[in-house]
């Protein structure tokens, strides 16, 4: 029954460009990709009217863009600092893409403290509306990178700092998930544990931007930053091992890189194919998804994990149960270690992990 459920799981991430609305994008090759379906624009915004400052969309569309960020604004959809995401239509090859919006108000001068309503707005617009938000806060910490050249009144800066800056902006928020896939292949299970064990991750003899997108795909696929409502994976989130880790080391220097000290499990296995088909259609918005889907399924098996711990501590049959559940899902080192963190409070509880565990142990 475990198994089954399990593979049903991941087999549905692995199919799911066949019927999912990123497979829908058109999206061709990489290099393409940036030049012919990405676009951003740049607006002063004063009291109530904006005024164009960069934009590479074609002519006839950015007036369209501009009645709808006018509107948007009339209506206070856009609040400062946070972005808003929604489908555009415009006369552009793809006719409507997925835009986001960003307001960026200027600091208040001492000489105007009361004045509002001034700043910049920074659009970007490429793939879907769906595509786009899975990307949000990526997003949002991108513009927010913008701050510090855009203080001066002039944009004196517009061609050596702001325009270049823009132009890369789904490269460096889209990308790097990709991108990492693409280093690694199919090492990416190595990761992938790596981020739900909360294993340290140092990237060794690459550049700077190969090791900002490992950190970042070992941030994205981590349980850390969920809704810390759901209590489960609040303790998956803040769960560290009792026992010492060592690195992962991905060494950049030969091709494909080299890793060290790498623990996978079944659970992470399982997952290579579906990233690597997403990689091989280079559909960033899909990888993401697909990401999201494995999170999803680590959290619902430590549900299962934590209900049958509850009931172990009044039958044997649900240890038994439990034991079961363990060997089928693959991912029992994972879940024990996050387990054990979670209920270091409770004496019956880590009673019943250390069986469990030991179990494990004798089987592998």
């Amino acid at each position: 029954m475990f198994t089954s459920q399990t593979s049903s799981f991941v087999q549905d991430s692995i199919d799911v460009e066949e019927r999912d609305d990123f497979d829908n994008e058109d999206i061709p090759a990489y290099s393409q990709k940036i030049q012919l379906n990405c676009y951003y624009t740049i607006y002063l915004y004063q009291g109530t009217s904006l005024t164009l400052i960069d934009s590479s969309l074609p002519v006839e569309a950015e007036p369209e863009l501009r009645t709808y960020i006018s509107r948007r604004l009339s209506k206070g959809a856009l609040l400062g600092g946070m972005g808003n995401i929604a489908t555009v239509e415009l006369s552009i090859p793809e006719q409507a893409v997925g835009c986001y919006c960003c307001l960026l108000e200027q600091e208040r001068s001492p000489e105007q403290p009361d004045s509002d309503g001034n700043g910049y707005v920074i659009c970007f617009m490429g793939g879907s509306e769906k595509g786009l938000n899975l990307f949000r806060l990526e997003l949002d910490k991108y513009v927010q990178g913008l701050h510090s050249s855009l203080q001066t009144p002039v944009l004196n800066n517009l061609e050596t700092e702001v325009r270049p800056y823009l132009s890369r902006w789904y490269e460096e928020s889209v990308m790097h998930i990709y991108r990492v896939v693409q280093l690694v292949q199919n090492n990416i299970s190595f990761l992938l544990h790596a981020a739900l064990s909360h294993t340290p991750v140092e990237v060794i003899n690459s550049d700077e931007r190969t090791k900002a997108d490992v950190s970042r795909f070992i941030k994205a696929a981590s349980l850390q930053g969920l809704s810390q409502q759901d209590t489960t994976a609040a303790s998956l989130c803040k769960a560290m091992s009792e026992d010492m880790h060592t690195d992962l080391i991905i060494d950049c220097a030969t091709s494909p890189p080299t890793l060290s000290n790498s623990v996978t499990n079944r659970f992470c296995d399982d997952w290579i194919q579906a990233f690597l088909n997403a990689a091989e259609r280079c559909n960033p918005f899909l990888l993401r998804q697909i990401l999201e889907n494995f999170k999803l399924k680590a959290i619902q098996d430590m549900n299962s994990l934590k209900r049958f711990v509850r009931q172990a501590e009044m039958s044997h049959y649900a240890l038994f149960r439990c034991c079961q559940f363990l060997q089928s899902c693959g991912n029992g080192d994972v879940l024990l270690q996050n387990a054990r963190s979670e209920h270091s409070d409770s004496t019956e509880a880590c009673s019943i992990i250390s069986v469990l565990e030991e179990v494990i142990r004798e089987q592998a």
